[in-house]
C-alpha cells in the first residue's frame, strides 16, 4: 500500500494577508470594473475571480482581445460592497467595518447598511457562504428584530424596521412573487420571520402559481425546492385538513410531507415530524397543539 505524502501547512495568517494586498491592486491586474453610481475604478485578476464564482467565470470566461481591455461597468453595485466581497473572494473572510470609536472602552461600530449592501452583492453573484454570513450579523446586530426578505436586483434586501410592519405587504408584492427558488430558500428557512406558517403556506403558493405560468411547468414542479420548508406541523388540524383538501385540487406540497405533519398531531411529539420542522418562528401565532412541540416560544 503506498505511504500518503507528508502534508506541509503554512501559517494562514500571512497567506491571507499577501491576498488581501491584491484587493483592488493594479499590480498585475488583468481585469477592472467602474462601479457604483460614483464608477469608482476597482482592479482585480481574472483567474482568481473566475475560479472562486461562478458568476464571474461566466462573465469573464471570454479571453479579451488585443490591446486594452474594456472595464466591465457594474453601476448598481455599490462599491464599497463590491470591495466587501471582492476580500472575501481573495482571502475567505470579510472585516464588515465602517468605523471605529474609542473613549474608555473599544467599542466597534458594524455597520448594517454595509452589510446589507454586501448581501445585495453576494445574492446576485450566487456567493452562498458570504450571504448566510450577512444574514446572520443582520440579524444578530439590529436594533431591532428584522426579518429579512431577499429581492430581485437592483433593490435585493427589504428589512421591515416596524417590528409592527404588516409582512403581508410584502409576501404580496411583485418583487416577492418574482423571486428564484434560491433566493426564496433563505426566507424560509429563517427562525426570525414576522410571518405565520398559514400565511407562508398561501404566499408559497401564490409565488409557485407565478413561476408556473411564467415556466410552464406544473405549479408542484416550480414549488418543490422550497416548499420543503414550510413548517406544516405548526398548523391546527383544521388548517391541515384545509390545505390538505386544496393540495388535492391543486397539488402543491408532497403527500409525505403533509402525513409527516398529521403523525406529529397523532403522536403529540414535536420530534415525530422528521420531514416537518416544528421549530417555531418568530411571527407564529399560538395555537393549542404547540404545547406539546417541546420547544419553547421564540
Amino acid at each position: 500500500m503506498e505511504t500518503p505524502g507528508l502534508v506541509v501547512h503554512g501559517e494562514a495568517e500571512p497567506f491571507s494577508t499577501a491576498l488581501r494586498s491584491l484587493v483592488n491592486n493594479r499590480l498585475y491586474s488583468d481585469v477592472r470594473f467602474v462601479v457604483g453610481q460614483e464608477q469608482q475604478e476597482v482592479f482585480a485578476h481574472r483567474c482568481l475571480l473566475a475560479c472562486r464564482c461562478n458568476f464571474f467565470q461566466r462573465l469573464l470566461g471570454q479571453e479579451p482581445g488585443p490591446g486594452v481591455p474594456s472595464p466591465v461597468v457594474l453601476s448598481t453595485v455599490p462599491a464599497e460592497a463590491f470591495l466587501a466581497v471582492l476580500e472575501f473572494l481573495y482571502t475567505n473572510s470579510v472585516k464588515l467595518q465602517r468605523h471605529s470609536l474609542c473613549l474608555e472602552f473599544v467599542v466597534k461600530m458594524l455597520d448594517v447598511e454595509l452589510v446589507c449592501e454586501t448581501l445585495q452583492v453576494a445574492v446576485t453573484f450566487g456567493l452562498g457562504p458570504l450571504q448566510e454570513r450577512c444574514i446572520a450579523f443582520i440579524e444578530a446586530h439590529s436594533q431591532v428584530q428584522l426579518p429579512i426578505f431577499i429581492l430581485p436586483t437592483p433593490h435585493l434586501i427589504l428589512l421591515l424596521p416596524d417590528p409592527f410592519s404588516d409582512p403581508q405587504e410584502v409576501l404580496g408584492t411583485r418583487g416577492f412573487l418574482e423571486l428564484s427558488a434560491p433566493a426564496l430558500l433563505p426566507l424560509l428557512r429563517s427562525d426570525n420571520l414576522c410571518v405565520d406558517e398559514a400565511e407562508l403556506v398561501l404566499a408559497a403558493r401564490s409565488w409557485a402559481r407565478v413561476g408556473a405560468a411564467v415556466l410552464e411547468r406544473p405549479v408542484a414542479e416550480v414549488a418543490a425546492p422550497v416548499v420543503r420548508e414550510l413548517r406544516l406541523a405548526l398548523l391546527a388540524p383544521a388548517e391541515l385538513s384545509a390545505l390538505e383538501e386544496q393540495n388535492r385540487r391543486e397539488p402543491l406540497i408532497p403527500v409525505e410531507q403533509i402525513v409527516e405533519a398529521w403523525k406529529c398531531h397523532a403522536l403529540r411529539r414535536g420530534d415525530a415530524a422528521r420531514e416537518a420542522p416544528c421549530r417555531r418562528r418568530r411571527g407564529t401565532v399560538p395555537r393549542e397543539h404547540h404545547r406539546f412541540l417541546d420547544l419553547p416560544f421564540k
